[in-house]
């Protein structure tokens, strides 16, 4: 492993919506970003590329983030590449709904796996291996707050994101690492149009005062502000990224 003063960030669903934008903002504020994907190599490289092209640097990392091993090699990935970890953006997840009543479990069990024990298995990696210095931004969702109905099996796995990011901040005194979770309101991305017919859409676009759905670039905004300079002494929060509509 090559020692370096580059500054490296782990984005965890790197390839797409969210994840996508927050590695391509990283990237432009001089990080050198390892894109963490799940199944879409193609997509992760797409995002290297269009990295690469501006200038930065950048290489794609496949990990299940529920299989510890997998996410092991992804911290090494990102050590033997560019010399250490310093940040890690956690936006992996999936988006099942259906009412508690008829939720297949065997769906839950998945849907915790991903969403919890990926969380878990991250922040883990993060504590042990993260650089003094050093920031965990986990991605957790308004509609925690929101309550809105068929959202009951992700919303829970959502609370419990941001308990876990809550305590890790407070047990990691001594470090100068923050941890701070960034929920966000609707927006605009793939997951988020799946299923939802054009009324929907606009009834919930409708009801921040902003009047709008927010945008990937939204979001990433908030997680560079976390992951930069400016945003060091804000820890162990929970930061409501949605417009005002909560």
């Amino acid at each position: 492993m090559t020692e370096s003063t580059t500054r490296v960030a782990i984005v965890t669903g790197g390839s797409r919506g969210i994840g996508r934008s927050i590695a391509s903002r990283l990237a432009a504020d001089g990080f050198a970003v390892v894109v963490g994907y799940a199944g879409r190599k193609d997509l992760a490289d797409e995002v290297v590329g269009d990295i690469e092209t501006a200038g930065g640097q950048a290489m794609s990392a496949q990990a299940d983030v529920g299989d510890e091993q997998a996410v092991t090699a992804l911290f090494d990935a990102a050590e033997t590449t560019f010399g250490g970890v310093d940040v890690v953006a956690h936006s992996a997840g999936t988006m099942p709904l259906a009412t508690v009543a008829d939720f297949d479990l065997a769906v839950f069990d998945e849907l915790v796996r991903t969403n919890i024990r990926g969380t878990f298995v991250v922040a883990q990696q993060a504590a042990r291996r993260l650089r003094d210095g050093g920031a965990v931004i986990t991605l957790s969702s308004s509609v925690t707050a929101l309550s809105f109905p068929r959202y009951g099996g992700y919303a829970a796995t959502k609370g419990a994101v941001e308990a876990l990011t809550l305590i890790l901040a407070r047990e990691l005194r001594g470090r100068n690492i923050t941890v701070n979770s960034v929920a966000p309101g609707p927006t605009a991305t793939d997951l988020f149009f799946e299923g939802k017919d054009q009324d929907t859409i606009d009834r919930l676009a409708a009801q921040p005062p902003l009047e709008r759905l927010g945008t990937p670039e939204d979001i990433a905004g908030v997680v560079a502000f976390l992951a930069g300079p400016q945003g060091r002494w804000v820890n162990g929060q929970l930061i409501r990224a949605n417009g005002g509509i909560i």
